[in-house]
């Protein structure tokens, strides 16, 4: 016979043991997450090394599979990218100069060819209002630096937590998933609507979206080439801006192309249009991306919580903030569940709602 208040009690005690785990586990958690993320987009590698081997056996040749092919790619990438970061970093606040920032944007703007009304009027503006503008872009500019830089500065640490994370993940993952959905009050479909959205959320993001932030970074890493402009840097930078929806590689190519061109390097400013407007925003967002992401996410529906333009744009770049690097996958995929158990929530009360 339950006891008056028990079932308060209970769910007191598993709302507290659940927040003591989240607090203990803190300094974990970008490592957890990509675990997690990369299991559920692998587990079915995993169960057909599981139908030759034992579960250890399949594990362990899945995690090694998986170390190789993508876990020590994005570990280099993070170095390399940390690397990089901090360099500019120290630029940014050793050689930042709003009036020589002025100066430089005057030029471009004097380079381009636009009317000289357009020019004057432009460059009045600059005048009255750049100096707070960079200032505030600057700063912001920094945060997000420097938590990917924070990320980056203990990777090897990161790299060990994620493969042994991965590991335990692909022999307790059925179990965790039942064990869960005991947990949970909510009834077994609404439960599975939820599982299977985080599931397709993480196979979109791991497969489709980091293979095609490889590509447009590879892609613009030959156009950077040819003009003779630091490859690695743009390449790394350009396959991170892909993962913002909308802007993604617009934010990298077109200033550059634009100062380019108001330096009189004509030719080099239409060499980055071309890869980056028509090769990258062109071939690969309009045609190449639809394909992997068909490939990715046959007969599954998790493209929709992805669709909210605005909170999509706003939960990536909040998660770079909060998670560092690892954020352009957690910000949206936090967004995207929340927008999921909004949709759970209305299914679930909003007839009933309807008839009171």
């Amino acid at each position: 016979m339950n006891t008056p208040y028990e079932h308060g009690f209970m769910l007191s005690l598993l709302v507290l043991a659940i927040g003591g785990l989240l607090w203990l586990f803190t300094p974990f958690i970008p490592a957890l997450f990509l675990a997690l993320l990369i299991a559920i987009a692998t587990f079915k590698q995993y169960n057909k090394f599981q139908q030759k081997f034992s579960d250890s056996n399949a594990s362990f040749l899945t995690t090694l599979l998986v170390t190789i092919v993508l876990i020590l790619p994005l570990g280099y990438i993070l170095l390399i990218s940390g690397l990089e970061i901090s360099a500019l970093i120290q630029t940014i606040n050793t050689d930042f100069d709003a009036e020589h920032s002025k100066q430089v944007l005057n030029q471009i703007i004097n380079g381009l060819p636009l009317s000289e009304s357009i020019k004057a009027t432009a460059g009045a503006a600059i005048s009255n209002n750049l100096e707070g503008f960079l200032i505030s872009i600057k700063d912001f500019s920094l945060v997000i630096l420097k938590s990917i830089v924070s990320l980056s500065s203990h990777f090897i640490f990161f790299l060990i937590v994620t493969i042994f994370s991965l590991y335990y993940f692909y022999i307790d993952g059925k179990n965790t998933v039942k064990r869960l959905k005991d947990l949970s009050p909510l009834e077994n479909h609404f439960n599975d609507i939820l599982f299977n959205q985080f599931s397709n959320l993480s196979v979109t993001l791991v497969g489709s979206v980091f293979i095609i932030a490889l590509l447009q970074g590879a892609v613009f890493s030959i156009g950077v080439m040819i003009v003779g402009l630091p490859v690695l840097y743009f390449g790394i930078a350009m396959a991170l801006a892909s993962f913002i929806p909308v802007l993604g590689g617009l934010i990298i190519w077109l200033p550059l192309s634009l100062y380019l061109y108001a330096q009189g390097q004509t030719t080099d400013a239409m060499i980055i249009v071309l890869f980056g407007a028509i090769f990258i925003g062109t071939i690969i967002d309009h045609f190449v991306r639809p394909i992997v992401i068909q490939k990715f996410s046959k007969n599954s529906d998790q493209s929709s919580a992805l669709d909210h333009t605005l909170i999509t744009v706003l939960s990536t770049l909040a998660g770079i903030m909060q998670f560092g690097i690892l954020g352009l996958f957690i910000g949206p995929i936090i967004a995207a569940m929340a927008i999921s158990i909004f949709d759970v929530y209305a299914i679930k009360y909003a007839d009933p709602l309807d008839r009171s």
